[in-house]
Formats: structure tokens, sequence, C-alpha cells
């Protein structure tokens, strides 16, 4: 007969309860000692980390990050360390990702938020950088960085006085970082106030002698008031004082604009190479199964030149192309890759040439976003010998400014040029001048390049003229008010579509008596044709190469405000020009 077993009592329920609750604590204890020996080895191996960044070393740095964030999934330091490295190396999509985690695991340590504001920024992620700024502040309101960053991205978000007034409030509690002074003379400088920036540049390099970023800005503002000798002296200042390596890139970038824009070409091209640096901001991956081209003779090479960083600079850049044509010979070919609107125009200009257009992308890989040009028409069997960005050629055949020869080197529609000027014609004997006021591109830090059409009316006063639309994009609230405003009629073109019939618009030009532009595609499509052009600009620019005009073209003028963005002082001083030029006069000297 079985045994009936009898009831567990209380006290035995309890003792199983026990055991089992020592048991937890045991399981416990054995889950606490593995992961304080993933913490140690994860800890090693980001102290070596560390070691690695304080020399430099950001690759090694990261790699040793990784191993520390593999050790121990939950150590919110490794991750931290680990997208620091990314993000300095350029990988910001991962970089933002990493901060993310580091964030979930810690989110008191306030320095994450900065560092996910500043990569949320460097994304155009504007808003959420902001706000990652603000929760700074109010967890550390006695720490600069927070006012530091909040103050410049509120100027990107176009309230530049929220931004002075968040800075100045900061810089009367803490006068004595230097980041808020050059903070507060940065969002200055972009809203057009080079002048007034520079006291406060000056100060945050007195309070911090070896302050890199802030003799850059020095330079950078010296530049934009045409004090190229002093902006110069600045960036090599910076230069000695920078360790960052991208802080390193971007002001050698800016010290060799300086140099073109002072004359000393042959310095200047060759250190504009740096735009060509793989690590650097700007820098385009382009997939081309050749070798770079470096200066070595192309008699009888197949040489593809691509166009870069707008339509602007692929007009001014293709200033170089019949000295290339020239140099490839009749035994060699020269692939030109452009903008798609640019190939009828640039095809007939150099009929001996392969034309083609390029496929930009952006590729997503585990080391972030990548922007890529591929050059389809010049793949498989038509491969080049040789490829160069379209730029990097200027090196070779413009050391100086007698190397630019003042010639048209883009040829118009012929019959379209004949057609726009019987159309013109027929409008009345004045003169007839095309007019271009800004660029499409008017995001914060570029409007202050471009002059509002309100600053035009002594431009559009001007009597004995036509005046015919070069602006493409929507502008036609901007042509009512200037009817409103002066009383003048700029004409549009019916059936001619600036914006994307480049030969159609570089025809119009050829017609035209003469272009007044900013600095803009359509001023470089005129002039490049060889129209006579007059560029309007906030302040000297460096492809004048410390000249009055445009060396690139035919027949250029510039002019530019004695202080920088002064429109109420200089179109009074154009007006004055065109008037004469209206009226076939001669202007002569004084004496």
């Amino acid at each position: 007969m079985n045994r009936v077993l009898p009831l567990q009592d209380l006290d035995v329920k309890s003792g199983v309860d026990a055991r089992l609750q020592a048991l937890d604590k045991l399981e416990a204890l054995v889950g606490e000692v593995a992961r304080e020996k993933a913490r140690h080895r994860s800890n090693i191996a980001l102290k070596r980390a560390i070691q690695k960044w304080r020399k430099g070393d950001l690759v090694s740095a990261s790699q040793w990050a990784l191993r520390a964030t593999e050790a121990d999934e939950n150590n919110s330091k490794a991750f931290h360390v680990l997208a620091m490295g990314l993000e300095r190396m350029g990988h910001l999509h991962k970089a933002l990702l990493t901060y993310e985690r580091a964030f979930e695991l810690d989110p008191d340590d306030p320095e994450l938020l900065i560092n996910l504001g500043l990569t949320a920024w460097n994304l155009k992620l504007t808003e959420g950088a902001a706000r990652m700024f603000q929760l700074y502040i109010a967890a550390c309101p006695d720490s600069p960085l927070g006012y530091n960053n909040l103050g410049s991205v509120l100027c990107d978000l176009g309230h530049p006085d929220q931004g002075i007034e968040t800075l100045r409030t900061a810089l009367n509690r803490m006068p004595h970082e230097a980041i808020l002074w050059n903070a507060l003379a940065t969002v200055l400088a972009e809203e057009g106030r080079a002048d007034e920036s520079l006291v406060f540049y000056n100060e945050a390099a007195r309070l911090q002698p070896d302050f890199a970023r802030a003799y850059h800005n020095l330079g950078y503002a010296y530049q934009h008031l045409g004090r190229l000798e002093e902006a110069l002296e600045n960036y090599d200042e910076a230069l000695r004082h920078a360790v960052d390596p991208s802080e390193r890139r971007e002001t050698s970038h800016s010290r060799s604009i300086c140099l073109i824009g002072a004359g000393r070409l042959e310095e200047g091209f060759r250190a504009y190479e740096i735009r060509n640096e793989p690590r650097f901001r700007a820098y385009l991956h382009h997939l081309i199964d050749a070798p770079r081209w470096q200066g070595e003779d192309l008699a009888g090479k197949k040489l593809l030149l691509v166009g870069e960083q707008g339509l602007g600079d692929e007009f001014m850049f293709a200033n170089i192309l019949p000295d290339v044509q020239r140099a490839v010979g009749e035994t060699g070919k020269l692939q030109i890759c452009v903008d798609p609107r640019l190939v009828p125009l640039f095809q007939r200009s150099f009929p001996a040439a392969e034309v083609g257009t390029y496929d930009d992308r952006t590729l997503m890989d585990k080391d972030g976003n990548k922007a890529l040009r591929l050059v389809p028409f010049a793949s498989k069997e038509n491969v080049p010998d040789l490829w160069a960005p379209m730029g990097s050629a200027i090196q070779y055949y413009r050391k100086s400014l007698a190397d630019f020869r003042h010639e048209a080197f883009l040829t118009p529609d012929a019959d379209r040029v004949a057609s726009f000027r019987a159309r013109l014609a027929a409008m009345g004997p004045e003169k007839k001048v095309g007019l271009c006021w800004r660029s499409m591109m008017l995001e914060a830090k570029r409007a202050k390049y471009f002059s509002p059409i309100d600053a035009w009316g002594p431009v559009l006063q001007t009597p004995g003229v036509t005046f015919i639309n070069l602006q493409y994009g929507d502008c036609a609230a901007e042509i009512a008010r200037a009817q409103e405003l002066f009383g003048v009629t700029i004409h549009q073109i019916e059936g001619l579509d600036l914006r994307d019939d480049i030969d159609g618009s570089a025809a119009l030009c050829a017609a035209l008596d003469l272009v007044i532009s900013a600095p803009t595609a359509a001023a470089a499509a005129a002039a490049s044709v060889g129209a006579k052009t007059w560029f309007l600009t906030a302040g000297r620019s460096w492809p004048q190469m410390g000249t009055d005009a445009y060396p690139w073209y035919a027949d250029t003028r510039v002019f530019w405000p004695e202080k920088f963005r002064d429109w109420n002082a200089l179109m009074p001083e154009v007006a004055d020009e065109l008037e004469v030029f209206a009226s076939d006069a001669v202007r002569r000297p004084l004496f």
C-alpha cells in the first residue's frame, strides 16, 4: 500500500522558499561577479582607448572603445568614447546612434547631451540639437558649453537676435570664458557684421592664447573684410595651435581660398587640393576606375575631368578646358562630366570632347553616409586613362594672373542668340540689361552674400535701360515688388525656363548688352559665353584673385562695398556707372 505523504506545514514551506531565495541570491551573486569581470575587462580596453585618443590616434582609440563595448554592452562610457571617435572620423549617423545608446545607459551624464546636440547639428537636425543644448543648460547652468552651442544653433535656425541675447547673458555671468566671446563673434560674423566681430574674437584669443578656433575665425572675419594679409596671419596662427585633424583641414581650406583671393595663385591652388582629402567635411567620393591625374603629360591620353561644387564653379573651372583639349591632342580624348543641364552648351563648345553627366548617390554603410559621384558614360569599355576634379587642373595651367586670357570659352547656340536679339530689339532702343540678384540657395549662412530686391532701387531707376529677368526660381513676388516700389518693369522672356534651360539662358545673356548679377550661376553662364558682366558682391571675393574683375572670363567688372554688405552705399555707385554705360558716354578721369 502506498504511503500518504503528510501535508507540508508552514515551516516546511518556509524552508523550501528560503532555499529558493538562497539559490536566487547565489545566482545573482554569480551574475554580479560576471558583470564585474566584464566591466573590468571593458574598462581596461576603455583606458587603452583614452590613451590612444590623447595621442591623436582616433582610429586605434575607436577600435579599443569598440572592444570595450563588446566586453560590456552596458558600459555607457565605452559607448560615449566610441561615439566621439566615430564623429571625429566623419561617421556621423553611426556616431548619433552610439551617443543615443550611451544616453540610454546613463541619462544623467550631461556631457552626452552636448555631444548628442553637436552630432545632430552636424547632421542638420538643428531643432533637435537646440533641444539637447537647452537640456544641458538646465543640467549644468554654470558651464559655458551649452550657451556657446545654443547661441550658434539659434543663429542657424534663423533667430540671430535670440542667439546674441543668449550669449550676452552668459558672458555677463562668465566673462572669463573664451569660447563665449568666440561664439558671440561668430554669430555677428554670420550676420554680416564681420567688422563688429573682430573685438570679440580678439578678446577670445587674449583670454586663451592657444585657442586655434578663435584665430581661424579671426582669419575668416578679416577675409570677409578684404584684409587678406591679416587673415593669412591668423590662419597661420590657428594652424600652429590646432591639434584636432578636422580643425586643421578646415583652416587649411580657408587659408587656400585666402591665398587665391590675394593673388598668390600657384601656392593657393596647390593648397586648395585639401578639399579632395577624404576626411574633409565636403569630400565627394568619385567611383571612377582610373588613377588620379597628377599633372603628367596628357598627349595621346584619355582624360576625364569632373565638374564640382555647383553650377557656378562648373562654369568657372571650365576656363581651363581649352588648354586641356590642346594638351590631349588629336590622338587623345577629353571627357567632360558636368551637370546634365550643361551638356548641350559644353558639347557645342568642345566638339572634339565627349561630354556627359554624373549620377550622384548617397551610400549608407557601416561607416555612415557617403556622398558618391558616379560617371556612367566613362565606365566599362569607355574608362579613361586618368581622371581629376575639374578644379584640380587649374594648378597646372593657371599659376599666375598672366595665364588667364580673358576670353570666352563656351559657345552659345547662334540661332537662339539671333532669335533673342530680335525679341529684345522689339522692346525698344534702350540698352537691354539682364538682372539676377540672388542665389536659389538662401539658407541663413548664405543670405548675407546677396542683396534683397528692395536695395536695387537706384539701379532700377536708371534711365535709358530696359531690364530683363535672369533670376531663376520663384521670383514673381520680387518682380512685382520692384514694380510697386520703383515703378519699373523687369521683363520676363516667355517660354524660357531660366532654371533648367541653361543653354537658352546662356544664349539670352549673349544677346544682352550687359548682365548685372550677384555671384550666381546666371552670372557665370553669361561671363563664360563672353557677355559683358558686372558682378555685385557683398565684399571682396576670392575669384577676383586680387583684381577688380573675375579674370576667369572675357569682360567683367566687380562692384563691392567698402563695408561688408553695405548695399545702400554700393547701389548708387553701380547706378552711376550704369547711367554712363546706357548713354554710351566715356567716363574720363577727373585729373
